[in-house]
């Protein structure tokens, strides 16, 4: 997935220059980060719908028409793919490459492994060892 997303990503960056009265791509980065940020909501949106009303090919469709416009966002806010590739590999050493980062500061340090003490039995009494 991720050499599909690189190519279309390059192929946003090429079309930047383009003619924006033939170019949807030219025309949406020359629009500015607003307008990227609407076309990245409505598609998110249409393929949350679609799925609720199990229209798998529509999601499909829906969620090329989302990574398009994930990757003019991109490509507007100077964000490289290869930067997002990166922050999955850490996640996924955090917690899975399944789960989502929690927002707050302190979850994140909860994640971080604890050494708890090894606690023994002697003799009916409980003893602590570090």
């Amino acid at each position: 997935m991720s050499d599909s997303l690189d190519r279309l990503y390059q192929a946003v960056l090429a079309a930047r220059d383009l003619d924006p009265e033939v170019s949807r791509t030219a025309r949406l980065l020359r629009q500015g980060p607003a307008k990227m940020a609407k076309k990245l909501a409505e598609e998110a949106i249409e393929v949350a719908i679609d799925a609720v009303n199990a229209k798998p090919d529509a999601v499909i469709r829906e969620s090329a028409d989302l990574f398009y416009n994930l990757a003019v966002l991109w490509a507007g806010a100077g964000v490289r793919p290869e930067d997002v590739w990166q922050e999955m590999d850490r996640r996924e050493q955090m917690l899975g490459i399944a789960e989502k980062l929690p927002k707050s500061s302190d979850k994140i340090a909860a994640l971080r492994p604890v050494r708890r003490p090894i606690v023994a039995m002697d003799g009916g009494r409980r003893r602590e060892r570090r």
